[in-house]
């Protein structure tokens, strides 16, 4: 390994997204896959192992979710450079995932050039946003009350949010995210009366209207 070479973690809980990348970073000269994750747990465990030049994260994972790995990675090491590889094109998580602290964001039905194009421009300390996942008008700001109050969510707020939105239960929530029945009702609860709303209907409508329900699964 010279020392120009780029050492990167991957963090997706798609084995088959991962293989591809790892066929794709194999292909250069210059960047190299020294660990990968499933979750992103494991994926902070190896960050603080491993120390690579860049993480590549995706957000919706089992678990703590990529939003809260990215803010705990930093709280560890506030130079950590991460790269968002998401499904998600919407402004609102563009926008959490830099307010997180990413240095870029790039959607996975980018050109695989891209992702190298990515990694590189971050390493060397620039931040990059996939032309045309930011308007001049989304860019620092979401525009409208809803938007405005779910940008200023923590993200575990955000993850139960979205996660109510797409109809699980407080119950299925607490076992995808690993949380206590009660603290997630607690969170439902205030995250409710943030938004000013009743029912859960009206959680998801909002969420559906913002784009925040497409590729949920994803």
């Amino acid at each position: 390994m010279t020392k120009q070479t780029i050492t990167a973690l991957l963090v997706d809980d798609h084995a088959l997204l991962r293989a591809g990348i790892r066929v794709l970073l194999s292909t250069t000269d210059h960047i190299e896959l020294v660990g990968e994750a499933s979750k992103a747990e494991q994926g902070i465990q190896l960050y603080q192992q491993l120390q690579p030049d860049i993480v590549i994260m995706d957000l919706s994972m089992p678990g703590i979710g990529g939003l809260e790995a990215i803010r705990r990675i930093l709280l560890h090491d506030d130079q950590a450079k991460i790269l968002v590889f998401s499904v998600h094109h919407e402004a609102v998580f563009v926008n959490r995932a830099l307010q997180a602290g990413a240095k870029g964001y790039i959607t996975k039905n980018s050109a695989p050039s891209l992702l190298i194009e990515a990694i590189n421009c971050v390493v060397n300390a620039n931040t990059y946003i996939e032309a045309g996942l930011l308007s001049h008008d989304d860019i620092g700001e979401l525009r409208g009350d809803h938007a405005n109050v779910i940008n200023g969510f923590s993200p575990r707020e955000f993850d139960v949010y979205r996660l109510l939105a797409q109809g699980l239960t407080v119950n299925a929530i607490a076992d995808q995210l690993c949380l206590q029945q009660k603290t997630v009702s607690n969170y439902a609860t205030q995250i409710k009366k943030k938004l000013g709303v009743q029912t859960f209907t009206e959680l998801a409508h909002i969420a559906s209207s913002l784009g925040l329900l497409s590729h949920s699964r994803m």
